[in-house]
């Protein structure tokens, strides 16, 4: 078979799978091909399921061949996160001490896809239970950027990310609890988006449930379409969550062609706070005055917010202790040094300093809902940089020193705390030919808004074609 057809999109398959004129058995067979030549230098993939993968498939031909389809993502291969609870399929997430668990159930994210039709190829890197922007743990090597192997492909869906852009599966699933869509998306030039905050349920997973006020799971894919299709499949209410959204989705299809004429747009190169390094500030300040062409007004935004990553930290690290402290008591050594540094963060947290975070998050989203009021969107780069070199952070970004556990995404985890949807669209390169993503940032509640501006920005500046050196 043809290996463009690994980079197809899920849109341009579906026809081929229901005319028979591609095989789903056949798709699934090349994918593993290309898995098995590619993966040994990208580490992209932590679990793989060929024997499950294919017969799945020949279930699915079977179908097809009496002119059935069991959902929208009828035979085409889908990569799942290692943060995603997988029926007979090793879940890790990301950590050495789930190293040989295989779950007796699927999250909710797996069932819909599992119900869509989708085939499950296997399960993609991600750092230990989802708690750094790079993907690196005890598993095995680093997870690489297929742009340049020497730098990180993003965290914490940075084998979602590696694997879409060297066509190792269709689709992907992420998940973004302070950018860990949006940062592979932006570092490894793929599509993402984060949903508002309760739009994709979160149901299943090892350790105790804790308030999730941050994180949502999300579709990743190489174009904004089929982007929409996956998250087509994955919103909606689930009374097992809940934090879920009662309201049915909108049709993420339906207008996403119909442009943004007339639109107000806001831009923003810092958020009041934030330094970037220059070729990023160029590249998306660029990127964002585009939308002027598509006919929308865009204006320098003004906006102005005080640094709100001590509220975000003692928040997100509290869930995570509360989830699995306790799960790993007689396992500390095995952690991964950041592992143990947001437990640790997370059991110190008190009462107080617990509420003053709670404060500062309903102060955020009071702030974007006002600002909100006046405009349609919000663009930001979305990283302050491009791909560094695996395990070195930066310590300053244009001539300022930065925190390096944060300091790299200071556009994505506000957006997490005021609950809205964001996505990042590939908008150009370094001159190193690293990607760089603009953050396309709407209200809650709008993931179809932001969609639509995405789908204007990829017709007028296109990125599918683009393929990077380990492809």
């Amino acid at each position: 078979m043809n290996t463009e057809l690994c980079f197809a999109s899920a849109a341009e398959l579906r026809p081929l799978i229901d005319s028979r004129q591609v095989s789903i058995v056949e798709l699934v067979e090349l994918f593993y091909q290309r898995i098995e030549a590619l993966n040994p230098r990208l580490n992209a993939y932590l679990a793989l399921c060929p024997d499950l993968a294919l017969a799945e498939a020949r279930a699915a031909q079977r179908e097809t061949q009496k002119g059935r389809r069991k959902g929208p993502l009828h035979g085409i291969p889908v990569s799942v996160k290692d943060l995603e609870m997988t029926r007979d399929i090793p879940t890790t997430l990301g950590s050495a001490v789930f190293r040989d668990r295989v779950p007796s159930m699927d999250s909710v994210v797996v069932e819909r896809l599992r119900q869509a039709g989708a085939i499950l190829l296997g399960k993609t890197n991600t750092p230990e239970l989802g708690l750094s922007g790079t993907t690196e743990n005890r598993l095995g090597g680093p997870c690489r950027n297929p742009w340049d192997p020497e730098r990180t492909a993003g965290g914490s869906s940075g084998g979602a990310a590696a694997a879409l852009a060297a066509g190792l599966c269709t689709l992907a699933t992420g998940s973004d609890g302070g950018g860990s869509i949006r940062i592979p998306a932006s570092f490894s030039g793929v599509f993402g988006i984060k949903p508002s905050q309760g739009r994709v349920p979160r149901y299943g997973g090892y350790g105790r449930p804790s308030a999730n006020h941050f994180s949502q799971p999300g579709p990743m894919s190489r174009g904004v379409e089929d982007t929409a299709l996956l998250l087509q499949v994955l919103a909606g209410p689930d009374s097992r969550d809940p934090g879920s959204l009662r309201d049915a989705p909108p049709d993420y299809l339906a207008g996403l062609n119909d442009g943004v004429a007339g639109w107000r747009i806001a831009w923003s190169a810092d958020l009041g706070y934030a330094p970037v390094e220059q070729e990023v500030a160029q590249a998306t300040r660029e990127a964002a005055q585009a939308f002027a062409g598509l006919g929308a007004v865009v204006e320098e935004a003004g906006l102005v917010i005080e640094d709100p990553f001590p509220a975000f930290w003692d928040i997100f690290a509290t869930a995570a202790h509360t989830s699995y402290g306790q799960l790993f008591q007689q396992h500390w050594g095995q952690l991964t040094d950041y592992g143990q540094y947001a437990l640790e963060h997370g059991a110190s947290v008190s009462g107080a300093d617990y509420s003053r975070a709670l404060l500062r998050v309903d102060q955020l989203r009071r702030q974007m809902e006002t600002f909100f009021d006046r405009y349609d969107l919000l663009l930001t780069p979305t990283m302050a940089v491009t791909a560094f070199s695996i395990e070195q952070r930066p310590t300053v970004i244009a001539g300022k020193p930065v925190e390096p556990f944060w300091g790299y995404l200071p556009f994505t985890f506000p957006i997490n705390m005021s609950g809205q949807t964001a996505s990042s669209v590939p908008c150009g390169f370094s001159s190193a030919g690293l990607p760089i993503g603009l953050h396309i940032i709407g209200p809650r509640g709008a993931e179809a808004k932001v969609l639509r501006a995405s789908a204007a920005f990829e017709q007028a500046r296109p990125w599918r074609h683009l393929r990077p050196p380990v492809s």
